[in-house]
C-alpha cells in the first residue's frame, strides 16, 4: 500500500541542492529510486529528482522498520525520506554534485511502488526510439532530457525578461483563425455551429501581429504555438514554438540588432558563452554561390569555387553543354582528403548527387604521384594543371565537380559539402557561428502550378530599387527579409512588411490572385492599412531549434516534451484517432469516407 504525505512531510530542498553547509541538518527530500545497493548490514539508495542525485544511507543504527522498507525499494519507487546530512563514510563520487555527502535516513515513506520499467532511466539509451516514445513519461526522466527541457525553460525565461525590458508587450493571438495560404498546409478545425466551415490552426501569428502594429501597440512579443501540416524531419515538428515579435517605426537593422541582443544575452546567461555582435551578413546570392545553401554552416571551409572559365575550352561534353545552356561548372576542394575519400566513397557521393538532381559527379583525386582524374581522357596537355590551379588544389586533396544550371549545381555542392565535412570530421565542436542572410528573392517559380509564389510570405516589402520589376521580371525582385543562421540551422526568419495597401494589392496580383481572391482571403488586412499603418517589421525565432542547437541535440525530439514521429502521430497517446462515436461527426457535418487501420 502506498503511504501518504502529511503536514510534517515538507520537502526542505531538492536532491542536488544538498550541500556541505547542511551537514548536521535534519532535512526532507523526495524523488525516485535510481538504484538500491544491498551490502548486507548497509543499504544505499540513490535518490533522483529533477536536479540530480543524492545518496541515502541505512546502517546498523537505522531503525529496523526503516531498514526493511529500504530493502523493499526497487528502481523508480517514489519515496519521501527524513534524515541528517553527513559526510560520506566511503569513497567520494566526483561525478555527482553531492558526491561527498549522504543522508543518514531516520524515516522513509513509500509513496508509490513501481513495476519494472520497460526502459532504463539513464543516459546510456539502448532502447529503440519507438519504445522510448511510447513510454515518453519514463524517457523524460532521463537526466539528458531533464537537462534539455530545463534549458528550454531557461531560454524562454530569458526571452521574456529581455523583451519586456526593451518595451515589448506580450499579447496572445487566436489559436483558431481563418485559413489563409501561407506556404504549408493548414491544420483545420471543423465548426459545429457553422457546418461546412473550418477554422485553421495558425502557421504563425503573422497577420494578427501586423494588425497589432496597426492598432498602435508598437512592440509585440509572444512565445507562440504554431502548426504546419508538412513532412517531418529532425529539425521540424508539426507543432512548434517560436519567439514571435513585431516592431513599429523600425528598420531592418533595428530588428536585427534587437534579436542579436537577445542571442548575446541568452547564450551568456544559459551557456556562459560570449557571442560576438554585430553578426556577419551575407546576401542570399553570396550565400548560395559560396555555400550552396541559404543556411550555411560556416564553422568549416569547403567553399564552392567557380571553374567555368578554367574549363571553358575543355572538350568534355558535360562541361561544354552546361556552359552552352547558361549553366556553370563549380567545385569544392577537400584538403588532405584523398585517404578518406576513396574511389568507393566518391561513388557513394556520386549517387547522392544524382539523388539531388545532378546528372553526375566529376572528380580529381591526388593521392599518388599523379592526380587521378575522372575525365582525364578529354583533357589536353596542361589543362588538368590549369583546372587544379584555378581551384587551389594540391597533392592529398580531392576535388568534386558538378556542371549544370546553377539551380542544380549550387544545392548539389552545398549538400556534398556537408557530407564531406562529416566524413572528414572537420566540424568544430562547441563553436557557434552566427550570420544573417539578407536580400532573398521575393518570388520563386512553382513548376507544378506554373506561376510565381512568395518565397517568404506575401506581406514582405520588396527593395525599393526592385519595384520596377514587379510585372516585367519578377525573378529580379529582392525582398527586405532576413534569416538568422547558426551552424547550418535556420533559427529566425523575418521581414519588413508592406504597409501601403495599394502596393500590397499589387503584390497579391503579381502572385496571381484575382481581386475577388484578395478580398476574400486578405480583405480585412488590406482594409486595415487604409486607416494608417505604421512602418513595421518583425521576426519569428524557433524556440525549439534554438534549444536543440544550444543543447547539442540531434533532433527536436530531444527538446520537446511530447514529440510526434515521422508520420505526425504520437506513439504514447495514440493520436491522431477517430472521434468517440458517430454522433460527434454528425454534429460537425462530417463523414469519414476512408480510414487507415
Amino acid at each position: 500500500m502506498s503511504e501518504f504525505l502529511t503536514s510534517e512531510d515538507r520537502r526542505t530542498c531538492y536532491c542536488a541542492e544538498v550541500s556541505e553547509n547542511m551537514i548536521g541538518d535534519n532535512i526532507c527530500v523526495m524523488g525516485w529510486v535510481q538504484r538500491r545497493r544491498d551490502l548486507g548490514s548497509l543499504v544505499f539508495i540513490d535518490l533522483r529528482d529533477r536536479t540530480g542525485i543524492v545518496q541515502l544511507a541505512f546502517g546498523d543504527k537505522t531503525d529496523p522498520e526503516v531498514f526493511e522498507k529500504a530493502l523493499s525499494c526497487r528502481a523508480e519507487y517514489v519515496i519521501c525520506v527524513h534524515g541528517i546530512v553527513v559526510k560520506r563514510g566511503g569513497a567520494v563520487n566526483t561525478n555527482l554534485k553531492t558526491g561527498a555527502l549522504e543522508i543518514d535516513v531516520k524515516s522513509i515513506k513509500i509513496l508509490s511502488a513501481a513495476q519494472t520499467p520497460p526502459i532504463e532511466i539513464n543516459d546510456n539509451k539502448k532502447v529503440k526510439d519507438e519504445t522510448a516514445l511510447k513510454y515518453r513519461y519514463l524517457d523524460l526522466r532521463r537526466p539528458e532530457l531533464q537537462r534539455n527541457i530545463r534549458m528550454r525553460h531557461e531560454i524562454a525565461r530569458v526571452a521574456r525578461q529581455y523583451y519586456y525590458e526593451n518595451g515589448f508587450y506580450e499579447i496572445e493571438t487566436p489559436m483558431m483563425i481563418k485559413p489563409t495560404p501561407e506556404g504549408a498546409r493548414d491544420y483545420l478545425v471543423p465548426s459545429r455551429i457553422h457546418k461546412g466551415h473550418f477554422y485553421a490552426l495558425p502557421q504563425s501569428p503573422q497577420i494578427y501581429k501586423q494588425l497589432l502594429m496597426v492598432a498602435g501597440f508598437d512592440r509585440y512579443i509572444q512565445i507562440a504555438r504554431c502548426f504546419r501540416d508538412e513532412d517531418l524531419r529532425a529539425d521540424r515538428q508539426p507543432e512548434f514554438t517560436q519567439i514571435d515579435l513585431e516592431m513599429s517605426f523600425a528598420t531592418q537593422e533595428d530588428i536585427m540588432e534587437m534579436n542579436e541582443g537577445f542571442i548575446k544575452r541568452v547564450f551568456k546567461e544559459v551557456l556562459g558563452v560570449d557571442v560576438k555582435t554585430p553578426m556577419q551578413k551575407l546576401t542570399y546570392a553570396e550565400s548560395m554561390s559560396r555555400y550552396g545553401t541559404d543556411k550555411p554552416d560556416t564553422r568549416y571551409g569547403l567553399e564552392i569555387k567557380e571553374l567555368t572559365e578554367a574549363v571553358s575550352k575543355v572538350e568534355f561534353a558535360v562541361f561544354s553543354q552546361a556552359i552552352a545552356n547558361g549553366g556553370s561548372v563549380r567545385c569544392i576542394v577537400a584538403d588532405n582528403a584523398a585517404e578518406v575519400l576513396t574511389r568507393k566513397e566518391i561513388d557513394k557521393l556520386t549517387e547522392h548527387a544524382k539523388g539531388i538532381g545532378a546528372k553526375g559527379l566529376a572528380y580529381i583525386r591526388w593521392v599518388d604521384e599523379a592526380p587521378n582524374c575522372s575525365f582525364a581522357k578529354f583533357l589536353k596537355e596542361g589543362e588538368l594543371e590549369a583546372i587544379m590551379a584555378a581551384a587551389g588544389m594540391k597533392k592529398g586533396d580531392v576535388m568534386l565537380i558538378v556542371a549544370d544550371k546553377d539551380k542544380v549545381v549550387l544545392p548539389t555542392l552545398g549538400a556534398l559539402r556537408q557530407i564531406v565535412a562529416k566524413k572528414l570530421d572537420i566540424i568544430p565542436k562547441d563553436q557557434f557561428n552566427f550570420l544573417w542572410i539578407t536580400e532573398f528573392p521575393f518570388f520563386e517559380w512553382n513548376d507544378e502550378t506554373n506561376h510565381w509564389d512568395a518565397m517568404h510570405h506575401p506581406f514582405t516589402m520588396p527593395l525599393e530599387e526592385c519595384l520596377p520589376y514587379l510585372e516585367s521580371d519578377p525573378g529580379k525582385v529582392r525582398a527586405k527579409c532576413y534569416d538568422m543562421v547558426l551552424n547550418g540551422t535556420e533559427l529566425l526568419s523575418g521581414s519588413i512588411r508592406i504597409t501601403d495597401w495599394q502596393l500590397q494589392e499589387k503584390m497579391f496580383a503579381a502572385l496571381g490572385l484575382t481581386n475577388e481572391e484578395i478580398d476574400r482571403k486578405f480583405g480585412f488586412l488590406v482594409d486595415a492599412y487604409k486607416y494608417g499603418g505604421p512602418p513595421h517589421g518583425g521576426s519569428g525565432m524557433g524556440l525549439d531549434r534554438l534549444t536543440m542547437v544550444m543543447c547539442g541535440a540531434d533532433s527536436l525530439r530531444d527538446v520537446v516534451a511530447f514529440p510526434k514521429v515521422q508520420n505526425a502521430s504520437e506513439l504514447m497517446s495514440g493520436c491522431p484517432a477517430l472521434p468517440d462515436g458517430e454522433q460527434v461527426l454528425k454534429d460537425l457535418g462530417i463523414a469519414v469516407l476512408e480510414t487507415e487501420e
